[in-house]
């Protein structure tokens, strides 16, 4: 499964430690990348994995004590042209990588 939300600036170190100190979403995939390359503000963070990490995911953006949504789920097709640019883009740093190591 895969997920991609939309997190603050502000927000951005908070859901970073709160995705990555989870024992079980910790274990998948997750790449954050800055929005304003994709024309937003603010960073994406992808995750990728079993659908229960990112069910666990979408749990922890959820603020406890307030009900406030900390990141913002991205659905729909921009979540689709988000995937698919961010697979290119990784696909074209392996390619240049392979070069250099020839």
């Amino acid at each position: 499964m895969e997920l991609v939300l939309l997190v603050g600036t502000k927000d951005y170190q908070k859901v970073r430690e709160i995705l990555l100190r989870d024992d079980a979403v910790s274990r998948a995939s997750i790449i954050f990348k800055e929005a304003k390359s994709y024309g937003k503000e603010g960073f994406y963070a992808y995750i990728s994995g079993l659908e229960e990490q990112c069910k666990r995911a979408l749990e922890l953006i959820i603020n406890k004590n307030t009900g406030e949504v900390i990141a913002k789920e991205v659905i729909g097709k921009e979540k689709e042209d988000l995937i698919n640019k961010m697979k290119e883009e990784e696909n074209r740093a392996n390619e240049g990588f392979g070069s250099i190591l020839g």
